[in-house]
Formats: C-alpha cells, structure tokens, sequence
C-alpha cells in the first residue's frame, strides 16, 4: 500500500485548477466541496490552487482549513488587493500541471465541466474557451454592453478574443508557460489568453447567477477594464484620433476659405456667435478627447517603466492530498 501511495506522488500533476477569490468566505465551502467532487472522480493527480486577492474578511482561513481530499490544495495569500489579473498572474506562476484550469469562485462557472474540458485537451487542444451561450442572473443592459465592448475590442485590436468568453477555460502547459514569459505589467488576461494562438476549442455552456454574495465588479471596473483591454492590444483609437483631426482641420480649412472669400467678395456684418460658440465647442471637446485618450496610454507607458512586480506573497500553505498524508503517516 505505501509503495502505492509513493507511486501516486511520484506522478506529475496532470490538471491545475486556480481559484482566484476576493471576500468570498459566503461561497467558498460550497465552491470547494463541488470542485473536490469533479476532481476526486479523476484518475489524474490534480491541484487546486487558492490566490488570496487581499480579502478583509475570514476567507483565507477558510481555505486553510478545508478538509483533506484527493487533490493538493495550495493557498497563496497575496499581502494586498492586486485585482483579478494580478491573482490569475500569481496562480499561472505557481501552478505545476499539464493542464491549468481558472475558475471562479462564485461558481457562475460549473465545476462539473472540468471533465469536458480535460477530454477536450487530450484530443490535442492546447486552448479550450469557455463560451457562454446564456448568461443567467445578469441584466440586460449588462449583456449589452459586454456584447457592445467585445465588437468594439476585435474591430480595434489585432488579434481575436473569443466573444462571451471569461477567464474560465483551460490552457496547456505550453501555452502557460509562454504567457508567464510576458513581461508586461498593465494587464488584460482575456486578451492575453488569445494572444498565444496554438490549437483551440471552443465549449458552450449556461453561465449560472452568482451562488450567493455580490459582484465586486460594478460599472466603474469593468469600463477600467475595457480600457485597458482596448489600450493594451491595439494602437488603432490613436489613429482614429488623428484622422479625426486631420478631418476636422481639412473642413475648417476649406470652411475658414469660404468666410474670407465671401468677406472679400460681399462684406459680412458682424454675426455669428452662436454658430461660432458651436465650432468652438465640438472642437474643444474633440481636442479633449484625444487628449484624454493619449494621457491613457502615456499613463501606462509610465507604469511599464517602473517596473513594478505583479504582486507580493505574503504566504504560502500547502494541503497534501489524502493519499500523500496516509503515506506520511505509515512511513513515520
């Protein structure tokens, strides 16, 4: 029997799944229980792998003190909130499997798919996306918008990021490590996933309302997010800015030609204000605009050159798996 236990360990991890988790102490127990259920019934060696985003509340001691189970569980504690890239970030650098799987905590994303998705990467998959085909508990102006900002993100960048799809897919061993070489620190994860390209497949399934708790992702993060997936792929609203401005200078041009020709030609009385104030406006606000958008890309030229790490550990714990600690025990 322990020769069998030595064996099991002496295996590589088959399959990391990383659960990156902010305040979630609500649903935790329930996430952990249904994930353990999935990866119980594998054959393979599996790990889960917890990253702490900072949460204020009793969430990581929960993790820390989940009963063994048939998989290593690891709990990563960043030392503050970093945000969601960050913590996806932390998990892909520390995990150890041929496959890695993100999820999250909130089990909007079924657990019980995870099988699918290895089948899918032992067909020769090296990327299965995560497609939803309904995304229940969630508005529609919501849904709009997603779908708007996915148009919007593939018509501007210069690669394809699979719309409706999440974080939640699998990505190989190959493919993680290439995205841990990436050295750049403002980060958009879903762009990020697409950029390596490799063999894909694409899975559909219901994304669930939230278990319980709320969204920390109001409007606000989300259209900071949607800039920083558009700036960070594409140069193409620069270009736009300056074609744009190129126009406007083109008319006013051939608009300010028209004025002193027919001063010239007729005379012209004093008026116009209110057409003035107009032409004024529209391009102060356009100059703005452009402005604004520059100072968003200045502004993460300024944060690449710091240099700055991803995120700080705080701590590390690990849970051997069940069959590791019966082996421990016998040997001792």
């Amino acid at each position: 029997m322990n020769t069998l236990h030595k064996n099991y360990f002496e295996k590589p991890v088959v399959l990391s799944v990383i659960v990156p988790y902010f305040n979630e102490q609500e649903v935790l127990p329930e996430c952990h229980s249904r994930l353990t259920a999935v990866l119980d019934a594998l054959d393979d060696r599996c790990e889960i792998i917890y990253i702490d985003d900072g949460s204020s509340d009793n969430s990581k001691v929960l993790v820390e003190s989940f009963p063994v189970s048939g998989c290593d569980v690891i709990s990563l504690g960043l030392s503050r909130n970093f945000g969601k890239e960050a913590a996806m970030s932390a998990g892909l650098e520390h995990c150890r499997g041929l496959a890695v799987i993100l999820i999250d905590a909130d089990l909007q994303d079924p657990p019980e798919l995870i099988p699918s998705m290895l089948e899918e990467w032992r067909k020769g998959f090296d990327v299965v996306n995560m497609q939803r085909s309904h995304r229940h508990g969630e508005s529609w102006f919501k849904r709009f918008t997603a779908a708007s900002f996915y148009r919007v993100l593939n018509s501007m960048a210069q690669l394809k990021v699979p719309e409706n799809v999440g974080d939640f897919r699998l990505l190989s061993r190959e493919v993680v490590d290439h995205i841990n070489r990436l050295p750049e620190r403002n980060r958009y994860m879903k762009g990020i996933f697409s950029w390596p390209g490799f063999k894909q497949s694409t899975l559909q399934f219901e994304r669930d309302a939230r278990f319980c708790g709320e969204t920390k992702w109001n409007y606000l993060k989300l259209f900071g997010l949607a800039m920083d997936g558009i700036t960070s792929f594409s140069i193409r609203p620069l270009r736009i800015a300056t074609v744009l401005g190129a126009l406007i200078a083109c008319t006013a041009f051939v608009y300010g030609s028209i004025i002193v020709t027919k001063t010239v030609m007729y005379g012209e009385a004093v008026s116009g204000y209110p057409s003035m104030m107009v032409v004024m406006l529209g391009l102060g606000g356009i100059q703005l605009l452009s402005i604004g958008l520059l100072g968003e890309y200045i502004g993460r030229i300024f944060i690449e050159t710091k240099a700055r790490p991803l995120y700080l550990v705080q701590s590390i714990s690990e849970q051997p798996a069940k069959q590791h600690t019966t082996f421990l025990k016998a040997m001792a």
